[in-house]
């Protein structure tokens, strides 16, 4: 669950103001018994996930006494995840969950917390819990002796809004709260240490005239970091936005990764990055067949439902997914396997030393301007025209098999990454060219999709033979899905056209 709440340093004889004009016409504020909670935090040695934002804990008195906070896109929001258990030991499953943060060191008893809280209930007039105000007298133990104490106060947002929030935030600081940056009790009481820089180095910013060799560093650090900060989320199974899993955000991290790496190879250590990219082919491996059986499912329905007008037989659809359903389940075991193995902690220790250190060659010390342009015009030059019997793009035949179509896909994506990963610094018509290769690549994965999901309907109908109601429904949908394949293969002459534009093109020599 996501856990959104702003904290507040105050002085220990700070009064909380009355937060009832803060609420909605007829809301109260209900004061709760005070408790006092004992937390014992763990770490690695060297506070690797303190200095990440990440905490593993265990708080004598609750329900489900170990908790694993880990950060999200928005400041002052986490991820919070519970499990039950004795005093001992951490659940394997938690230590697993941080495992993209402690790359596999060994965690133990690194802060214990004891905490005398009084809490305050903001309800609505309909009882309806708003926000959870925390006044927490904080004590940090040695063992039995108090070795430094603080006062904080938090503000956990429930069911009420964040201009509730904002209300409440206005009231503290007018009573001489400080809001300031979100800093969590433990990371406080391990001092100085705890509240260094991550070792996973962020990309940055790049200057104004760059290298060749900081526009690859920064695009090395972001794919490190979209496969990274992704890792625990599929572990939890958890949504990423709307439409899109973590799963597949992770895949797409290891692959655009991988492709940055042989795109802009003059500019890395050959050896270094043969290296990486055999790692990371391995865990976009391991991925693809849960995101496979992810595409699959959302396929299904979106098929089974084209024409309201001539539903297929929901039974014999409920039955390619109950397929579809055993595959996933069995990819995910499968996942979790690979992510809890000793080779996955390695390849996370060297992600996080790659995005510390690039291996770079001496040309990467060139003008960005000067490099860049060519080493793109390499795998675009491959997508538009074709290699090793693969056909361009310029000349893809319309009535070619599905393979040769997914093999022009392939060299599409690659080209695209690279373009992607130099619009910004490029400028011109690059962005633009980038847009719309996007837009060929959403083609040409509509192509795959279709084409992967009409063979999966008749390969699930033929490992049944005697359902005829199945290989009807499954012959419809193939049909289907071969219709949406016509449909991509009549559009894409003229998404290609707009991409191959002199003016997009003329750039890359």
């Amino acid at each position: 669950m996501l856990e959104e709440e702003r904290k507040y340093e105050v002085e220990p004889r700070f009064t909380l103001p009355d937060l009832t004009p803060c609420l909605p016409s007829g809301g109260r504020v209900d004061e709760r018994p005070p408790v006092t909670l004992t937390a014992t935090y763990y770490d690695a040695p060297d506070l690797r996930l303190a200095r990440a934002g990440v905490s593993l804990r265990y708080r004598k008195g609750d329900a489900e006494p170990w908790t694993v906070k880990l950060p999200a896109d928005t400041p002052g929001v986490r991820h919070e995840i519970s499990r039950g258990g004795g005093p001992e030991t951490p659940p394997v499953d938690l230590v697993a969950l941080v495992i993209a943060y402690s790359r596999g060191a060994d965690l133990e008893p690194a802060a214990v917390v004891r905490t005398v809280r009084r809490a305050y209930e903001l309800r609505d007039a309909d009882d309806r819990l708003l926000v959870e105000i925390a006044d927490d007298a904080v004590s940090v133990l040695d063992g039995r002796k108090v070795t430094s104490k603080f006062r904080e106060i938090e503000a956990e947002r429930k069911g009420g809004g964040r201009k509730l929030l904002d209300r409440i935030e206005e009231a503290m600081r007018e009573a001489g709260a400080v809001a300031g940056g979100f800093t969590p009790k433990h990371v406080r009481a391990l001092g100085d240490a705890a509240a260094g820089p991550p070792d996973l180095v962020r990309a940055g910013e790049l200057p104004r005239k760059p290298r060749a060799g900081e526009v690859v560093t920064v695009a090395i650090r972001k794919g490190i970091e979209r496969v990274l900060t992704h890792d625990p989320l599929v572990r939890l199974r958890a949504p990423v936005g709307d439409n899109d899993t973590a799963v597949h955000q992770m895949r797409v991290g290891c692959r655009r990764l991988r492709s940055d790496l042989k795109t802009f190879g003059p500019l890395v250590d050959s050896g270094w990055a043969k290296s990486l990219r055999d790692e990371l082919g391995w865990v976009a491996g391991l991925l693809g067949g849960a995101r496979d059986a992810e595409v699959l499912r959302a396929r299904l329905r979106r098929t089974a439902s084209a024409d309201p007008l001539s539903p297929p037989d929901e039974a014999s659809v409920a039955r390619i997914d109950a397929d579809l359903a055993a595959r996933h389940e069995e990819a995910l075991v499968a996942l979790d396997e690979g992510l809890r193995s000793d080779r996955y902690a390695k390849v996370v220790d060297s992600l996080v030393s790659a995005a510390r250190e690039p291996q770079l060659t001496p040309l990467a010390r060139e003008r960005a301007v000067d490099v860049l342009p060519r080493l793109v015009s390499r795998p675009w030059r491959t997508f538009a025209l074709g290699s090793k019997g693969i056909d361009g793009a310029a000349d893809l035949d319309p009535y070619a098999p599905d393979e040769q179509w997914h093999a022009v896909r392939i060299n599409g994506k690659r080209a695209r990454y690279a373009v992607e990963a130099v619009a910004g610094v490029l400028g011109g018509a690059a962005p633009e060219l980038a847009k719309a290769l996007a837009g060929v690549q959403d083609l040409l994965g509509e192509h795959q999709d279709a084409a992967t999901a009409a063979e999966t309907w008749l390969s699930i109908a033929m490992s049944d033979p005697d359902d005829h109601s199945l290989a009807v429904t499954a012959g419809r949908l193939c049909e289907r899905e071969r219709t949406s394949i016509r449909t991509v293969r009549a559009e894409f002459p003229k998404a290609w056209r707009k991409a191959a534009k002199p003016r997009m093109t003329d750039w890359l020599p």
